[in-house]
């Protein structure tokens, strides 16, 4: 990985994920729901975001959650109608991995492996991450020091694995009006001081459905290379998360905002493929 004293888009690295770049002049869309609950769900959900303008999916499959009662992923059991979605709509699937026993099990599944913000710090995890082919979306840790965060990085691209995506999320500061406190510091400096393409999760950021697209905007306007932002048919009926999901409507109405934001800093969305022009 290597590390730059001038903020340039042509000095990123751009990691390629099932055929989307990520890193260039063009600002990328990854939107899905938290967790994958069924296959109507996740169907309408990349059917509409991908007529928005996503370019990839999110999705839970399995999930680390704080209370041990909570819905914890469908697992395994939901593979199958999994590669039928993503083979459907083209788009390739960012999930993520919680235990490195599931590196293995989630190859042919998904397209990009997602760390979490639990696991910025599970050096066991990261280092056998480190020798996959697969993208690797790193979230930074919620009580992260930047430099930590960079140097977890290193554990991935130091086993072989350069593609790494870093994910800035939120930290846990003094604040509780809101779920974290979106770093936008954190981007504009991981863009200066590596090589790396920053994408931003407003939805953790700020954990409020009604002030996601303001805090996606405000990536786009930082200078981040896309945000992964999270998406369902019906977030009051949502098995996890659904406070900060933003509806398919809303994400639709985002999306054009953002195009426009883009448009004037020089800049574009990623299209799927057959929306290219």
């Amino acid at each position: 990985m290597k590390t730059s004293s001038k903020k340039t888009r042509a000095s990123t690295q751009i990691v390629n994920v099932n055929g989307v770049e990520i890193g260039g002049d063009k600002f990328t869309v990854i939107a899905g729901p938290c967790s994958i609950e069924g296959p109507e769900q996740f169907q309408t959900t990349a059917e509409g975001v991908k007529s928005s303008g996503a370019v990839l999916l999110r999705g839970g499959i399995w999930k680390l959650r704080t209370s041990a009662t909570t819905f914890q992923g469908l697992g395994s059991d939901s593979f199958s109608f999994i590669r039928e979605v993503c083979k459907k709509t083209g788009l390739g699937l960012v999930s993520e991995v919680t235990d490195a026993r599931q590196i293995e099990e989630l190859h042919d599944v998904v397209h990009m492996y997602q760390v979490g913000s639990r696991n910025m710090h599970n050096y066991a995890l990261l280092k056998e991450l480190g020798k996959t082919n697969k993208p690797i979306l790193l979230k930074r840790g919620f009580a992260a020091l930047i430099d930590e965060w960079i140097k977890a990085a290193e554990y991935i691209t130091n086993g072989g694995n350069n593609q790494v995506i870093l994910c800035e999320r939120g930290i846990r500061t003094f604040e509780t009006a809101t779920r974290n406190t979106l770093d936008l510091n954190a981007v504009a400096y991981a863009k200066r001081m590596t090589s790396l393409p920053v994408i931003v999760d407003p939805s953790h950021a700020v954990g409020i459905s009604e002030l996601v697209p303001d805090l996606a905007l405000a990536a786009a306007a930082a200078g981040a290379d896309g945000i992964i932002v999270e998406v369902h048919p019906n977030p009051a009926e949502a098995l996890s998360d659904g406070q900060q999901a933003l509806t398919l409507q809303e994400f639709s109405l985002l999306m054009k905002k953002l195009d426009r934001v883009l448009n004037a800093l020089d800049r574009g969305l990623q299209r799927p493929p057959e929306m290219s022009l």
